[in-house]
């Protein structure tokens, strides 16, 4: 899946597009015909990418300290990253990621949305977690997407590394987060102008590239997977669940 860079000049800075909420019913359906490519971590890449594992960095448990990706979303993120003007960079945050973090997050968030709302029932408890979190899945059919290293949490950052605004945090739980917030918003102030330019950047480098953007998240894009076949109209996906290469794997496998 590897694709050719793109020169800054051409990158198309135009408003967001909004796009109505995903029923994760219709992402399962699509058909998967994984391509066998490996995972590989994100901390090979040269400039202009950085890599910032931030579950690890944040002492989730499970977490691992480093962003692996399928070796086509490595090639991609690249020339996204360099497609970028001149003293900004693509900021790695999170890619495949274990099923023990994927449910970690789901349940954190799920608490979290329960404590404020103690009369929400559990239809509207899922519905609101899963906005922002997958429901964790290990069915090889129906894969959270962070399961199968096609989705990817990126963000922007200037010459010293230091992460550009875009109007929320990165997994901020909230409607701004939304990647076209700003766009249905009326007059902007200078910050909120800034931020929306941020996302427009992001996005527009991203979907150059391939990606395909989760609608509720500004800083999720996906290749390959089931969420990239559902926004990228594509028939079937590439990347199915995805397990990291261990020496012990490698040794039952090779030793006779």
């Amino acid at each position: 899946m590897h694709t050719s860079s793109t020169d800054s000049s051409s990158i198309n800075l135009a408003p967001i597009p909004s796009i109505s909420a995903l029923e994760w019913s219709s992402v399962s359906h699509i058909a998967i015909q994984d391509c066998g490519e490996r995972l590989v971590p994100m901390s090979l890449a040269p400039s202009p990418i950085k890599v910032f594992p931030a579950y690890a960095r944040l002492g989730i448990p499970g977490a691992i300290p480093e962003c692996f990706v399928r070796e086509g979303v490595y090639r991609a993120l690249l020339a996204a990253a360099r497609s970028l003007p001149q003293g900004i960079s693509l900021l790695v945050l999170d890619g495949w990621r274990p099923w023990r973090v994927q449910q970690y997050l789901f349940d954190t968030l799920y608490e979290a949305i329960l404590y404020h709302h103690p009369n929400a029932t559990e239809d509207e408890l899922l519905t609101r977690t899963s906005e922002f979190v997958s429901f964790p899945s290990r069915d090889p059919s129906a894969p959270s997407p962070h399961l199968t290293g096609g989705a990817v949490d990126v963000t922007l950052c200037d010459s010293d590394g230091l992460p550009l605004d875009m109007g929320t945090l990165f997994d901020e739980a909230i409607p701004a987060s939304h990647t076209a917030h700003f766009e249905l918003l009326g007059e902007l102030s200078p910050p909120q102008q800034q931020a929306r330019d941020n996302r427009r950047l992001l996005y527009h480098v991203m979907q150059q590239q391939g990606f395909t953007n989760l609608p509720s998240e500004w800083w999720h894009f996906d290749l390959g997977d089931q969420l990239w076949a559902h926004y990228g109209g594509h028939n079937q996906a590439c990347y199915g669940p995805a397990e990291l290469e261990t020496i012990e794997n490698r040794w039952r496998r090779h030793i006779s």
